[in-house]
């Protein structure tokens, strides 16, 4: 979104007595007559009933006093600002119906912009902008993800709490539209804890094992136990089922289903879903050992028909987790390369194997290279001398 804030050319004085009458004119409580205490007295009372501008059938109108609005406060020192800030942004959220909560919306956003780099009050502006853009379904053209987040914020960072506050918004706004990235901002979240208070975050824990078990995206589930908040779920039935899906087969999730189904759906969870995921996860941890899978193994271990193996396979291999080819005739599948469904230590010492084999292959290509021009050379100068 853009939209710098819009300056007038009249002074901000005048500028605040013609908001005073034009609020007035509407009805508005506010007198006409200037504060004996000064413009930001003027602006605490403009901004205590800006909302009544949105009784104006235009658009443009509206727009044009709200950015008057702005105008003046990104132009004086706010002694008094967080309150003005909260006050204009509260205000503007309450924008009735859609249009006129985009017209709120780019005015929130021009405030923001204008706002110095190293203001705190960004912060709650930001906020609002969340809430106001969720509501005009707007949210993806301002947040774009966690890393476009700590750029906002770097020269200066909110608290942990208001982080905490502002990750739960994201998350709550963003699970129904992209459970990607809400997963992510739910990791974002658990990750704000430490050792002394990861205790405190049980459900929002909770909430991001459940995001991130219902994301049809989302495979790689080995980090979430690391982290602290869910490492204190331990013995808890959420805790189990993420362990499930973390290593475990297809077979050990119907068994949990079949135990605690009430559980499952409680959090939100698709049983049909969780099925369609454990199978490619299942396959996964198959072709980890054996790349070379028949469709008879394929049919027993993941409890499909064989007239269901290819269209599975074909679904398996959109995921692109894994590369592989089916040979229908020979009903096998090779398996030439997949993701491991947990990158423990095991899985390190693979990968330095694999490095350790690589430099030694270089090594002995740039050995075989010098003896070639060495030999080249030596060649070479033979020739010269007869």
């Amino acid at each position: 979104m853009q939209g710098p804030a819009v300056f007038m050319d009249i002074s901000l004085e005048d500028q605040a007595l013609e908001l005073r009458r034009y609020f007035k004119s509407l009805g508005a409580e506010i007198s006409e007559e200037k504060s004996p205490k000064g413009i930001e007295d003027d602006l605490h009372k403009i901004v205590g009933v800006c909302d009544a501008c949105f009784k104006e059938p235009s658009e443009s109108d509206i727009e044009a006093i709200l950015n008057s609005i702005v105008s003046i406060m990104v132009s004086i020192p706010l002694e008094r600002g967080e309150n003005l800030i909260l006050a204009f942004s509260q205000r503007l959220t309450k924008a009735p119906g859609p249009k006129l909560g985009m017209v709120a919306l780019q005015s929130l956003w021009r405030l923001y912009n204008n706002l110095e780099p190293n203001s705190p009050l960004r912060y709650h502006v930001y906020y609002h902008v969340i809430e106001l853009a969720a509501r005009v379904g707007f949210v993806r053209e301002v947040f774009t993800g966690v890393e476009q987040l700590r750029k906002e914020f770097a020269n200066c960072p909110p608290s942990n709490e208001q982080m905490q506050k502002l990750y739960r918004l994201l998350h709550q706004v963003l699970k129904d539209q992209n459970s990607e990235l809400a997963a992510k901002v739910m990791i974002e979240l658990l990750g704000t804890y430490t050792d002394e208070n990861a205790s405190y975050a049980r459900e929002d824990a909770i909430k991001c094992i459940a995001t991130a078990l219902a994301d049809p995206n989302t495979f790689l589930l080995d980090p979430l136990l690391t982290l602290k908040p869910v490492r204190f779920l331990e013995g808890e039935l959420i805790h189990d089922l993420l362990t499930i899906f973390v290593s475990e087969k297809l077979s050990s999730y119907q068994t949990f289903y079949n135990n605690h189904k009430e559980f499952v759906h409680s959090q939100g969870l698709n049983h049909e879903q969780n099925i369609k995921k454990m199978r490619i996860l299942s396959f996964m941890q198959m072709a980890e050992t054996n790349p070379d899978l028949t469709f008879d193994e394929i049919i027993s271990e993941l409890q499909i028909e064989e007239k269901d193996v290819e269209a599975f396979v074909i679904e398996v291999l959109k995921t692109r987790l894994v590369r592989a080819r089916m040979d229908q005739a020979q009903r096998t599948v090779r398996v030439s390369n997949t993701m491991h469904r947990t990158f423990g230590r095991e899985q390190w010492q693979q990968l330095r194997d694999v490095l350790l084999a690589w430099r030694a292959n270089v090594h002995q290509a740039h050995e075989a290279m010098k003896s070639v021009a060495a030999a080249q050379i030596e060649y070479a100068a033979q020739q010269q001398k007869s």
